[in-house]
Formats: structure tokens, sequence, C-alpha cells
């Protein structure tokens, strides 16, 4: 059959070539599609790849940070964080098959050295820091030798499709020194406040173990600040109380427990460590353990022993250094400390001494005198069963003038340089061989030494008596000005301090050597006020009996008079690190054999002066405190990012 067309035969060539150019057009669209379809695909199968790379690479960062976190707060502080990234042990810390077979398929890399073949991250030291913490920890800030370490990670899939991809993870972790006074009270061990008298703390509290908080009916306990333990709050039935309870306690900023336990920049196995003499070949001075020592960090060191010999007198020995701090080390560092031993130390010759001592056993002649020192006192301490003790005493009215006026210590602490001695240590040794206890007191430190309100701490292996009010004055003419009332330490009379001895006795003005053997009732107390930051031990309880128990925190600071009716005023940080090594009898509450005291009307506060960075306490020890300070993906390679 045959077919007519319409069309003529030069219109049916253009149809042919227009339905080609359709044709083509098609294939043109259809390959277009599939292109796109091809490379949105391998740009999601890329971007898929990506995140599972940089997840393991932030897997890798955490894995090494949770090591380094330990390591800073529960296994050797700053030192064993060092000493671990000086062996590398931080670098070899990537995600395992043996954690889980997804890792299996990646490759970390270290970006400072991208070409080897092992499976590394990168732990590295960025600058050190001082200031403020972020805010979520309120009030807290870290001292100038807190640390940042910066940690990279590179991951890729070197057997997938897009080997070339790579994830990556950068952190700044801040090992904050955070001091430890920025407590209102820190125990290292239990922390008991049962049957104690009425506190409203405002600042933090935290025990590394459990918080008993029975109170006695009478009394309350308020905390205004948060409440954290590393095990449990309970309330036991201890010292007088015959039965459990929790009465009267407010939580007024939340309480937890099982957190977890804070580290602090001393040697962990040995808190006390941090008051006792040192020994170089020990602990040397410039490691980073050495550096808390408060041996070490002292610009004035006095050592009271027995005489060397029996040629040399019957009188005691006293050896005293001078020392500060050169190119930024600690003064127990210093290249040209001045040291003089005293072998036979007459009342006579602690006013002139002609002989010094330096470090390669030269006697020269270079005078010095010590009007503060008074070593022939002796009282009884009835809680130790202690009389005929070995005394020394330190008039702190008198060291204060003699630290400004003394040549040899101006000459090698200048104060128009702002150099000033702003920590004594002070240990008698006595005791040795015998069955006296040794003991430092100290008087008259109303006023502190002056050292442009920078500071002044004291610290001892001994246990410590402060006869009278403390730090309740700058003014050194009329009118006097003082700060006698709780929360008063804002007004500016006092200077940043501490004490940190074995243990800390309080003495009022009223005390009296004479009276000390007999009755508390021949004892009268006086009002009196103490401001500085607190730091000694205890007798921990071993029971819940009055002969077992620790007498709790308002018992930290132990007293030996009769306060009934009188006033015991504290602006302070309370911290316990250790049990005590040499006032070690158990405490006895009132009313019981062998009592010993009458409490005060105890006003108790926060020093939140603490909170400003200049009213650090010189030589205060830290808290370990890793923060994760910074976090993001740099480019492939990069150890840089963010340095400006």
């Amino acid at each position: 059959m045959k077919l007519n067309t319409l069309y003529p035969k030069r219109t049916r060539g253009y149809i042919i070539l227009m339905v080609m150019c359709m044709c083509a057009a098609s294939l043109v669209i259809l390959a277009g599609v599939l292109s796109y379809t091809f490379t949105t695909s391998n740009l999601n199968m890329r971007s898929n790849q990506l995140a599972l790379c940089q997840n393991a690479a932030e897997a890798a960062t955490e894995k090494a940070y949770a090591k380094l976190a330990y390591d800073f707060e529960a296994n050797g502080g700053l030192q064993a964080v060092s000493n671990n990234i000086a062996n590398n042990s931080y670098r070899q810390l990537v995600p395992g098959t043996n954690e889980s077979s997804f890792f299996g398929q990646f490759h970390f890399y270290d970006p400072a050295a991208p070409s080897a073949s092992n499976d590394f991250v990168y732990v590295g030291y960025l600058t050190n820091y001082s200031g403020p913490l972020p805010t979520q920890y309120t009030n807290d800030y870290a001292s100038s030798n807190s640390i940042i370490y910066r940690i990279v990670s590179n991951a890729s899939m070197p057997n997938s499709y897009a080997s070339s991809v790579v994830g990556t993870a950068q952190e700044d972790v801040l090992l904050a020194l955070v001091p430890i006074n920025t407590y209102a009270i820190f125990y290292n061990g239990e922390l008991e406040f049962s049957d104690c008298a009425t506190m409203v703390i405002s600042g933090r509290t935290h025990s590394n173990a459990d918080i008993c908080t029975g109170a006695a009916t009478s009394a309350s306990l308020t905390f205004n600040g948060a409440v954290t333990c590393s095990s449990v709050i309970q309330s036991p039935p201890k010292g007088g109380l015959t039965y459990s309870f929790n009465q009267n306690t407010t939580y007024n900023a939340g309480s937890s427990t099982d957190v977890v336990s804070v580290g602090i920049s001393i040697p962990m196995a040995n808190t006390h460590s941090i008051i006792q003499v040192q020994s170089p070949s020990v602990i040397s001075p410039t490691s980073i353990a050495g550096q808390t020592m408060e041996y070490y960090q002292a610009q004035v060191v006095l050592l009271v022993s027995n005489s060397p010999s029996a040629s040399a007198g019957t009188n005691p020995a006293v050896y005293v250094s001078l020392q500060t701090s050169y190119n930024q080390t600690i003064p127990a560092n210093d290249p040209a400390f001045e040291a003089f031993l005293i072998t036979n130390a007459t009342t006579g010759l602690l006013q002139t001494n002609l002989n010094q001592w330096n470090s390669t056993n030269n006697i020269t002649q270079n005078q010095i005198s010590l009007p503060f020192l008074t070593l022939t006192n002796t009282f009884t301490d009835e809680r130790e069963f202690q009389t005929n003790m070995y005394v020394t005493q330190i008039d702190i009215g008198g060291y204060a003038d003699w630290a400004m006026t003394n040549t040899v210590l101006t000459n090698k602490m200048v104060p128009s340089f702002g150099t000033f001695p702003l920590i004594l240590y002070v240990a008698d040794t006595r005791n040795i061989g015998t069955n006296k206890l040794s003991v430092v007191r100290l008087a008259n430190a109303a006023r502190l030494p002056y050292n442009n309100n920078i500071g002044f701490s004291v610290a001892t292996q001994n246990p410590l008596y402060v006869w009278g009010d403390y730090n309740i004055t700058t003014n050194r003419s009329a009118p006097f000005h003082y700060s006698r009332a709780v929360g008063s330490t804002t007004n500016g009379f006092t200077i940043p301090s501490a004490l940190m001895a074995d243990a800390i006795t309080i003495l009022s003005s009223n005390w009296n050597d004479s009276a000390s053997a007999g009755s508390y009732n021949s004892r009268p107390a006086a009002n009196t006020t103490m401001n500085a930051a607190i730091i000694a031990g205890n007798v921990p309880s071993t029971g819940i009996s009055t002969t077992t128990y620790s007498g709790g925190v308002h018992n930290l600071t132990r007293l030996l008079e009769n306060w009934q009716g009188y006033n015991l005023i504290y602006n302070t940080s309370i911290v316990c690190l250790y049990s005590s090594q040499m006032a070690t009898n158990q405490f006895l509450m009132p009313g019981q054999p062998a009592s010993y005291y009458y409490p005060p009307n105890r006003f108790w506060g926060f020093d939140p002066t603490f909170y400003n960075p200049a009213r650090e306490p010189p030589g205060i020890p830290t808290a370990l405190v890793p923060i994760r300070f910074n976090w993001l993906q740099p480019p492939p390679g990069s150890i840089t990012t963010g340095i400006n």
C-alpha cells in the first residue's frame, strides 16, 4: 500500500534533522543527569566519609585528653604530664580495634609528622596561662603556672574510595592550677560537721571522701555555696551524739556526691610533705613537685636544731637562709643565697651574729641579727599532754621591723625593686631523740610584715600556735584601723596571708604560759580575730565516741582556753590536706576527762577577697582542674591554627 504525505520532500529532511537534534539534546541532558547524579553521589560519599573521619579524629583527641586529665588530677600532676609528653606516651593513644572493630578502617597521624607509618596523635605544649576560668567555674581563676596543651588528630580511611579525605580535630586543654583558698572548706579526707556550732558557709565546700553533716539540735548548718564530695553525704553518730540525724542542714546552691576527687599540686601520696624540710637529693627544688614545697618557696628559712656537738655549747643551733627568685626560678634555686649558722644560739648571740656560712662551708664576716627570735619559752599543751616543750617563738611585729631594716636582708631583697620576703619557713627539730614536742609560736602578729600588700605566709612542719589577733591591721601610724568583724577583710586593712602547719592552735591575747598547766577555768580567753587562710592537719576519727572523734571542721583550729562568752572571729579558708604527724593526740570534748578548753562563740566567714588573684596568699597550694579550653577543626596537617 502506498502512503501519501502531506509534506514536500524538502521539508522531510528538516524533520529528520530536528528529531536527531532532539535526540542529541536528550542524550546531553541524560549525560548531565548521570554526571550530576554521579557527582552528587560522590560528594555524599565523601561527605559521609569526612564525617566518619572527623568523628574518629575527635575520638583520638578525647582518648589522649582522658589520660592526660587523669595523670594531671590523680597520677602525679604537672610532673607526670610533662614526663609522659617527653616520652611520647600520649602520642600513641589512638583508638584501636581492641576497643571497636570500627577503628580498624582508619589511619591516625600526627599532623606534625604526617609521614609516620604508625598511628599517632599530636600532643604538645602550647602556652602558659593565668586568668579567669570559663564562666561555669564561677569566681575561679588559674594561677600563673597553669599550662595549655594542644591535642590534634588527623584521620583518614586509606582503603576507601576517597582515601584523600582527612578528618581533623583540635582540642586545647588547660591544666588549671586553682588556688586552694578559693574553696571555703576543702578536706582531702572525711569532712565532719558533726556536733558543730551554727555555721553559714558562703563559698564552695569539697571533700575527697565523705561529708558527715550530723548537727546538734540547737545548731544549724547552711551552705550558700556548692557542696561536693567524692563519696557520700551522710549523718552517722559522731562525737557526743548518741544517734545520727541531719537536722537544720540547708543546701542553697545544691550538692553532688561521687564526684571526681580533686587533686592537689603536691605529691598526693604524702601531702604532709608540702610543709616538711626537704632534701634536694630526694626532691629537686627545680622539679615540678619541688616547686610546690614551702621549704623551697620561702625567701626566709629558719631552722632550729640541737647543738651539733658538745663543744658547740648546750644551746640550740640556728640556721638562717635568705634566698630569692633568680631568673624566675623558685628561691631555693638562688645561686647567691645568704646563709648563717649559729652553733650556740644564746639569747645574746641572737641579737648580733658575726658568722656567715655559705654554700661552700666557708665562714665570712657579715653581720646579721635575729631580734625577733626567742628559744627559751615553754608552756603546757594539755591536749597533747606535753610540758617543757621546745618553743621557737617569733615576734611577728619584730620580724616585720627586721625585714625592713636589716641590711643583709634588704640588700638581698630590695623593697624599692619590689622584692620582699613573702614566705617565712620555720622548723624546730630539737625533739629528735626526746619525748618533748617541738613547736612554733607566732606572737604580736596583729600587723604582718609590709610588702606592698603582696602577702605574707608562714609555713612549718611543726605544730603552730598563734597568740593573739592575727593580721587585723596594715596601719603603721595612728589612727589605726582594724579588721575585726566577719567579712571585714574587704576593707583593705589586712594583707593576703596563709598559715600552713602540722596543726594550728589559737591562743587568745589573754594567754599566760604560767597558767597553761592548770584547769582550763584558770585560762580565761579574750575576743580574738584571725584573718588568714588555714592549711592544717587533724587527727581523723577512728570511731563514734568522744575519745575517737576528730572534733570536726570547727575544731580544725585547736583551742586550750576557757572561751565561754568570748568571740573567735575567722575570715579564712579552711583546708585540711593531711593527718597531723606531730600533734597527734585525739580531740576531747569539753566536759570529758582531761578536758582542756571551753568553746567560744565562733563567727566564721569565708574571705571573699580570695576570689581576687591579687589576694592570693604566697605559697598557697593549688587544686588541679583540667578544662577543655578550646575546640575546632583545623586544616589537615596544621598544629598552629588559632594561634595569633
